[in-house]
């Protein structure tokens, strides 16, 4: 056992860093490794039916996070995602998977089956991929997660309902019984869950430790998992109803956190199983038909969700990027047809050719990525040409360029004040969104001089710079400064790069990121630590004059790393000095207590 688990984690450490530096995601690099030492690779671990049972708590363990991230109150705020843009894309890649399927083999259980396991995506493969790609908050990556969600919720209906598509009486008689029986299980562990594992979780934290708790989230996964296949069900569904049970619980950021770890390295070796056991053999005798089947279900499951996505108002772009993440196949797919084998709704060859195809198309799935971010997304900026707004406006005293955080909240004040402005955005979905609420904005690049002239800029007081992108800020601080010298710029740096940068282009007025909530900021937690409120005002200015001067000299050497390097080592003492003799003045006037020890 420990030499299998050696060369399980020498082959994760082996491959899949080097998968993720090439931009291919680490899970791939867990089908590859698992590839590669499988009996179809160098046959370091040739039980890949054992190794396949235990790895299925990875799965498990996933399942217990989707439950514990489904709190009532986040599911009715994603009630339209989930249950119309998820339902949605489910049955309509179900049915038109199956219809051929049924065609040809004219048996519609089978072809059902087919459909529905396909028509699912993995959810660890694409939550992963999205993370690592910064993708997860962007339209996309929020309906990806919304879809997902909605399959995950699918996949205990059907694995609840499979026995009763056995083919033999008998096995549909005990497949009913079956069904009755984890129904009262479900129920009683919904009740049973409900009034006892808040009180367990209290009662561990008042007299247990860090690792007792951990022990007993564990406890309670394994518990339900184990509870469930005993019954003869899915131990996945256990560990989603343990999940929700415990998702309004006080107890559920702990338990995430604690087990957060297991979960990834389970998954890992789950991954790692499914690529050992993929059938190569198979595959190089019937190529022709598994690479079929996979396009098939690659352009099948692309053209419906496109479709689905741009019908519900999504962006071309988001549409593509939808499409693209959820075109493969998922790891609920291994798990429907295992069972619908066990049941003998389907044989075991046409088993291991649909569990080939699914895992092929998961390690195709980073070449759609890469092929989308290569040719695709550059094809299509080509071929449509952003058209901006026309100005209809005469020039007013501001033009504000961004209207994000910072825009939107200066365009709010001068509303308020009856002071006019026009506002440009360069980011189509902002705008969009924006006009939803009532705001008037134009489309528009702040980098263009025809839409700075169409803006009227050089009847300006003023020009408000608060773009979001720092190259896109400086650019358009160029731009300004090369045609209208005479406007001033207000501007959002968001550090001091982005400060230096703007400096040297003679921008008047600087406003950083943050720097003036941080302030605040830190001048509360003074007050919170027993610091009076007027120390910690005086303490907060002296620091925030000292760093707006060592800001000005900095500028002078910011492209010197060595110098720059110096400098800020020295002024830490400078502060250190500046506030120490401050404290000695107050208290030599007499006026003022010693500084405390928090000060």
């Amino acid at each position: 056992m420990l030499e299998q688990i050696l060369i399980f984690l020498a082959a994760a450490v082996l491959v899949v860093p080097l998968f993720k530096k090439l931009g291919l995601g680490t899970m791939l690099g867990y089908l590859i490794a698992g590839i590669c030492i499988g009996p179809w690779g160098l046959r370091l671990i040739t039980n890949v039916e054992s190794i396949l049972h235990f790895s299925e708590f990875g799965v498990v363990l996933l399942l217990f996070f989707v439950g514990l991230e489904l709190q009532p109150s986040r599911l009715w705020v994603l009630r339209k995602q989930v249950f119309g843009l998820g339902s949605a894309q489910l049955a309509c890649t179900a049915l038109l998977i199956s219809l051929p399927i049924a065609f040809y083999l004219q048996n519609v259980t089978v072809a059902f089956l087919i459909g529905i396991a396909a028509a699912m995506s993995s959810t660890a493969f694409i939550i992963q991929t999205l993370a690592e790609r910064n993708e997860l908050t962007s339209r996309h990556g929020r309906e990806a997660i919304a879809i997902l969600l909605l399959q995950d919720l699918a996949v205990f209906p059907i694995l609840a309902v499979m026995p009763m598509f056995a083919p033999h009486g008998s096995a549909a008689a005990i497949g009913w019984m079956e069904t009755l029986r984890g129904l009262l299980l479900i129920a009683m562990m919904i009740v049973l869950g409900r009034l006892l594992l808040r009180h367990v979780f209290r009662v561990v934290v008042r007299f247990g430790n860090r690792d007792i708790f951990t022990a007993a989230a564990l406890l309670v996964v394994i518990g339900t998992a184990v509870i469930m296949k005993t019954a003869g069900l899915s131990m996945p569904l256990g560990a989603f109803i343990a999940g929700v049970l415990l998702a309004d619980s006080e107890f559920r950021h702990e338990i995430g956190a604690q087990l957060d770890p297991f979960k990834g390295l389970m998954l890992g070796l789950f991954f790692i199983a499914v690529g050992m056991s993929v059938n190569l053999g198979l595959f190089g005798a019937l190529p022709f038909l598994v690479l079929g089947m996979v396009l098939a279900m690659f352009l099948i499951k692309y053209f419906t969700l496109f479709v689905i996505s741009r019908a519900t108002g999504s962006s071309s772009e988001t549409a593509r990027n939808l499409s693209i993440a959820l075109a493969a196949g998922g790891e609920f797919a291994f798990v429907i047809f295992d069972l619908a084998r066990r049941y003998q709704i389907i044989d075991h060859q046409t088993s291991e050719v649909l569990v080939l195809g699914i895992t092929l198309s998961m390690i195709l799935s980073p070449v759609l990525f890469l092929l989308n971010d290569k040719i695709l997304s550059r094809w299509s900026m080509r071929q449509a040409e952003p058209e901006y707004d026309h100005i209809d406006e005469p020039g007013n005293p501001v033009v504000i360029f961004g209207f994000g955080r910072v825009g939107q909240i200066v365009s709010r004040i001068l509303h308020m004040r009856g002071i006019r402005f026009t506002a440009l955005e360069n980011n189509p979905t902002q705008v969009d969104f924006v006009r939803k609420l009532g705001s008037k904005i134009y489309y528009g690049d702040a980098t263009r001089l025809d839409l700075l002239r169409a803006a009227r800029v050089e009847n300006a007081k003023l020009c408000v710079l608060a773009i979001n992108n720092i190259e896109t800020s400086i650019k358009a601080a160029e731009m300004l400064r090369k045609y209208y010298p005479h406007v001033p710029i207000y501007a959002r740096a968001h550090n001091r790069l982005h400060c230096y940068k703007l400096m040297d282009l003679k921008v008047e007025v600087l406003y950083r990121d943050t720097f003036f909530s941080s302030l605040m900021l830190a001048k509360d937690i003074l007050r919170g630590l027993g610091v009076p409120t007027h120390e910690a005002e005086r303490t907060v200015n002296l620091f925030r004059e000292h760093d707006e001067a060592l800001l000005q000299r900095q500028h002078a050497i910011y492209t010197d790393e060595h110098a720059l390097i110096e400098s800020v080592l020295k002024s830490r003492e400078e502060l250190q000095d500046l506030f120490e003799s401050d404290a000695a003045e107050k208290l030599a006037s007499g006026n003022e207590r010693p500084a405390t020890p928090y000060g």
